[in-house]
C-alpha cells in the first residue's frame, strides 16, 4: 500500500523522466532531473529486500540519477507476468526463472543475483534423527507446489527421496509444531524463527549447501532496456549494490529497516535483525564470487553447471543456450569490494 515513502505509478519500459522529487528519509532534495524506474518485489517488504530499501532510504540511487518506485509484490501478485505485460522496467526474481525465458523465447535475461545462496530448507525438529539430508530419505516432508519443480527433483536425484515422501504444505508452521517427527520447507530467513519464537529450536538444512546453485534475488529486465537504456540499466545495478553492501555490513541502516517496517507492518525489528544476522552467517550475499567480483556477482561457469543440474533431474530440455538467460555486463565490477 502507498506511503509517504513510496509512491505507485506506472512507468513505460525503459523509464521515463521526473523532475518533481518525492522527498525519501536519509536523501536531499536537489532540481536535478531523475530518470523514473520501477522495480517489483517478490513479497512483501522484509530484510530479504533490505539492499533495495537501503538505497532508496540513503539516496544512493538518486545519487546515481535515479527516481525509483519500489513496489511490494505480494501473494496474488507473480513479477514475471508483470514484467512480460511491460507493467514494471525490473523485478525479482531466480534463476529458473532466467532458464525460462529461454525455454519460452521471451525477450526478458537476468543482469545480476544479488544471493549467491537460496534461503531454501528443510527444517526438522532437534533430536529426532533428521539431521542430515541423508536422514530424511523415505520420512514425510512437507513440500509446496512450487518446490515439487524446482528443488525437490533435486533432492530426489541426489537423495533418493521419493514423491510418495511429499506431504502438503500449507504455510503454517503449527502442523510442525505439534509434531516433533515432522519435516517441511522453509525460509532460512524465516520458518525457523518462527519455530524459536514458539519454543522449538529447530535442525536447518540449507539446500544452497547440498549443493543446488541456483542463483536467487535476482535482477531481471527487458532485452530492449538493456539494448536501449544500457547506461540506465548499470546506474541501477550499481545503486543496488551499494545499497546491498551497506546493508549486509549495519551501516546506518535505521531508515531503511523504517521503511520496511511502515510497508510490511508484520515485520519488526526483531525479526529483521534474525534475518540479516542468518544471511550473513550463512554467506547468503557474500560467498562465492561475491567475495572477490561484488554482491550482484555471476559466473558463466556457474549458470552452465546450474542448468545442466535441471536437465539431469528432468526439469529442463537439453540444448538450451544458457548464455541467453542472462548478462554478466553489469556486474563484477567489484562494486563495495
Amino acid at each position: 500500500m502507498p506511503t509517504k515513502f513510496r509512491i505507485e505509478r506506472r512507468a513505460l519500459l525503459g523509464g521515463t523522466l521526473a523532475s518533481a522529487l518525492v522527498p525519501v528519509a536519509g536523501a536531499r532534495v536537489s532540481a536535478q532531473t531523475l530518470d523514473r524506474v520501477s522495480f517489483q518485489t517478490n513479497w512483501r517488504a522484509q530484510a530479504e529486500h533490505g539492499g533495495y530499501y537501503q538505497a532508496l532510504a540513503a539516496g544512493i540511487y538518486r545519487r546515481h540519477g535515479i527516481d525509483l518506485d519500489l513496489r511490494m509484490g505480494g501473494p496474488q501478485q507473480n513479477p514475471a507476468q508483470v514484467l512480460l505485460a511491460g507493467r514494471v522496467d525490473f523485478i525479482m526474481s531466480n534463476g529458473f526463472q532466467a532458464i525460462s525465458y529461454v525455454r519460452e523465447n521471451l525477450p526478458f535475461l537476468t543482469i545480476g543475483a544479488i544471493m549467491q545462496k537460496d534461503l531454501q530448507i528443510l527444517m526438522a525438529h532437534p533430536n529426532a534423527g533428521n539431521d542430515t539430508f541423508e536422514a530424511m530419505r523415505g520420512k514425510p516432508i512437507m513440500i509446496g507446489a512450487a518446490g515439487r519443480v524446482t528443488y525437490w527433483p533435486f533432492l530426489r536425484a541426489k537423495f533418493g527421496y521419493t514423491d510418495e515422501q511429499i506431504r502438503p504444505y500449507t504455510f503454517n508452521i503449527q502442523p510442525f509444531l505439534a509434531d516433533r517427527n515432522a519435516i517441511q520447507q522453509g525460509f532460512l530467513s524465516s520458518e525457523p524463527y518462527s519455530a524459536m519464537q514458539a519454543g522449538v529450536t529447530p535442525k536447518v538444512h540449507l539446500i544452497a549447501d547440498a549443493g543446488f546453485e541456483t542463483y536467487q534475488t535476482t535482477i531481471d529486465v527487458s532485452r530492449r532496456m538493456v539494448t536501449e537504456k544500457k547506461d540506465l540499466v548499470q546506474r541501477f545495478v550499481t545503486a543496488t549494490i551499494e545499497g546491498w553492501t551497506q546493508y549486509m555490513a549495519g551501516q546506518d541502516v535505521g531508515a531503511a529497516n523504517d521503511l520496511i517496517k511502515r510497508d510490511n507492518p508484520e515485520m519488526d525489528d526483531a525479526k529483521i535483525a534474525y534475518a540479516v544476522r542468518v544471511m550473513n552467517e550463512n554467506g547468503i550475499v557474500r560467498s562465492g564470487d561475491a567475495l572477490t567480483l561484488g554482491i550482484g556477482a555471476m559466473s558463466d561457469a556457474r549458470w552452465e553447471r546450474f542448468y545442466q543440474t535441471l536437465v539431469s533431474v528432468g526439469v529442463n530440455p537439453p540444448g538450451l543456450d544458457v548464455k541467453r538467460a542472462y548478462s554478466l555486463d553489469f556486474v563484477n565490477q567489484r562494486v563495495g569490494v
